[in-house]
């Protein structure tokens, strides 16, 4: 993996101011709600103070248009103001609540807890207690910082999956152009190998050795279609299951050490599914491959093909030392494995081609030491 300072300290750079500007906002917010609730409670003390001159005249007292217009201009805190002989008074509540007892009591404790009590007095003499709570706008405004968070992770979310997809989508048109070309590069020697195959058919050599030569041709050729067909969406078949997994067994099987053993195990005779041939042998190829490395080249190699309803599944066996189940996903991940040798390139590959090429899925079923069962599942046609 390469590092470049540059980058870095500019990612850090940004992400430090970023982090400036929201603190800022934040700090702001905070100020400004503090100073909004500085003065309301201002203007729920000289209410309470016009409040305490008219509880000390009797009603019919002219007490001025001053006083009248301070006590009805609030008309967004809710209030509820208890005398000294208990009677209480509200103020911005609903008339219906006014008249459930429980609720003038919850509030009280409700108010005591955001702002503090008034005491209303004259001279010396306690007239009655207000108490008061958060008006709809300090309401609001408490939950602002909140929202402007959230805002805040969804952007940076939305950004961070952007960038992510945009990196993803930069590695696949790299590793798409580097297996074109190696499909490419393939091309050149495999046309020589097909020339001089024709030449040695024509020698006195045994038949048995050209037809093995063009098998491994043939696979060469297979191969070649396959990197080929990396980057671009393959074309769908209906083919047999039964006989192209059968196919890629016998290949493996004859190709592989003596001291492995094979089986193969279908529960019926033919199955059709959509598949592009190159692509799901390859598939197959990969999961037996990294089975016998799992078993260190001596073990046992299974496959089994087992009919689910409108699926089918089939099941790779191998008695390897087995996989921890924390690695169960992370195993399907570009660049993670367990060889000395490699990039870590076959699962995430399998994965690909089982669930994006063929709307399949593909899972470790179970894993210990005595071995793993890899389960592809695919739709029947």
């Amino acid at each position: 993996m390469n590092f470049n300072p540059k980058k870095n300290t500019s990612n850090f750079i940004l992400l430090a101011v970023a982090f400036a500007i929201v603190s800022l906002i934040l700090w702001n917010t905070n100020s400004f709600f503090k100073k909004f609730k500085e003065e309301e409670r201002l203007k729920m003390e000289i209410w309470a103070t016009a409040q305490s001159e008219l509880l000390q005249y009797s009603e019919d007292v002219d007490m001025g248009n001053l006083t009248i217009k301070v006590l009805r201009n609030n008309t967004s805190t809710p209030m509820i103001l208890v005398n000294k002989n208990g009677s209480i008074k509200t103020n911005n509540i609903s008339e219906e609540k006014v008249k459930d007892s429980v609720f003038i009591q919850t509030s009280i404790r409700k108010f005591q807890n955001e702002n503090t009590p008034i005491s209303i007095d004259q001279q010396g003499e306690h007239l009655a207690t207000l108490y008061y709570g958060n008006s709809e706008v300090l309401n609001k405004l408490k939950f602002y910082p909140i929202a402007l968070l959230l805002i805040i992770i969804l952007f940076g979310t939305v950004i961070f999956f952007f960038f992510k997809t945009n990196k993803t989508s930069e590695q696949n048109k790299l590793w798409a152009g580097m297996a074109k070309e190696t499909a490419h590069q393939i091309g050149t020697p495999l046309s020589s190998l097909l020339g001089w195959n024709e030449i040695l058919k024509t020698e006195d050599i045994s038949l048995e050795i050209t037809k093995e030569i063009e098998k491994d041709i043939v696979r060469l050729e297979t191969i070649t279609e396959r990197f080929s067909k990396i980057g671009s969406l393959p074309e769908l078949n209906e083919h047999d299951i039964v006989i192209e997994t059968q196919e890629t067994y016998e290949y493996l099987k004859l190709r592989s050490s003596k001291l492995i053993q094979f089986s193969f195990n279908s529960k019926v005779e033919n199955l059709s599914v959509f598949l592009n041939r190159s692509l799901y042998n390859w598939t197959i190829e990969n999961l037996v491959k990294n089975g016998i490395d799992a078993m260190k080249g001596k073990g046992s190699i299974a496959i089994d093909i087992i009919p689910a309803g409108k699926y089918v599944n089939i099941l790779v066996t191998d008695t390897g030392g087995g996989i921890l189940k924390s690695h169960y996903k992370s195993i399907f991940k570009p660049g993670v494995t367990s060889k000395k040798r490699g990039w870590g390139l076959g699962l995430s590959l399998v994965k690909r081609i089982v669930e994006e090429y063929h709307q399949g899925k593909i899972k470790v079923l179970s894993s210990g030491k005595e071995g793993t069962i890899m389960q592809i599942s695919l739709k029947v046609s």
